[in-house]
């Protein structure tokens, strides 16, 4: 099977509503097939999300892991303001995720198809979450912290829509330059990206 790329920003696919996979297709060969595309994908990039589209398939298919070694890098406070711990992987098909209250969390964000950058996104604290696993079981739950976030990110994938289109615009960044900020708190951190803050002079003063 060969490895499939990541669609980037600029691929018409990333931008039209993906498909419903039909009821008399879950489960189908088809679909498992997609989803073992998928997960092989998301190992080799590596992430904690992938959409249908991402691969440049049409449908409203999710896949989600957020393995323990993608966090061994951050520190407890850091995992405990993003609300953020291990997930077991799992299939979405067909998922419809709703905003629970007001409450809201901003954090940075990538995206596996917008390779380079990192930007902070405003989102539902908690979603209410709806799905069919590959055995045509259906799921609901609550979710929140870090998973639902999660959630709503690779959800907009579903309907044409990437993190871009929600970020608060001045604190797009370099991922190589987000990686000096990553031990500030999301706050601080916009506050330095974005040039509200008293940012970090480097170097020697002007003579």
């Amino acid at each position: 099977m060969a490895q499939p790329s990541v669609v980037q920003a600029g691929d018409p696919v990333l931008r039209r509503r993906a498909a419903e996979v039909p009821a008399d297709r879950i489960p189908s060969r088809d679909l498992v097939r997609l989803v073992e595309r998928m997960w092989k994908t998301l190992d080799a990039v590596p992430g904690v999300g992938l959409a249908a589209p991402q691969i440049g398939e049409p449908w409203r298919v999710v896949v989600i892991h957020d393995l323990p070694e993608f966090t061994e890098q951050y520190t407890e406070h850091q995992l405990l303001e993003r609300e953020r711990s291990p997930i077991e992987p799992y299939v979405l098909v067909n998922p419809v995720i709703t905003g629970v209250g007001y409450e809201t969390r901003t954090h940075f964000e990538g995206c596996l198809s917008v390779e380079g950058y990192t930007a902070a996104v405003e989102r539902f604290h908690a979603v209410d979450l709806s799905y069919t696993d590959l055995e045509a079981r259906h799921h609901q739950a609550r979710v929140a912290g870090w998973h639902a976030r999660i959630l709503q990110h690779e959800v907009d994938h579903l309907d044409g829509i990437l993190y871009v289109d929600r970020m608060h615009t001045r604190t797009l960044c370099s991922t190589e330059n987000y990686s000096d900020l990553a031990e500030l708190t999301t706050a601080d951190a916009v506050d330095a990206v974005s040039g509200t803050g008293p940012g970090r002079p480097t170097g020697d003063p002007p003579a």
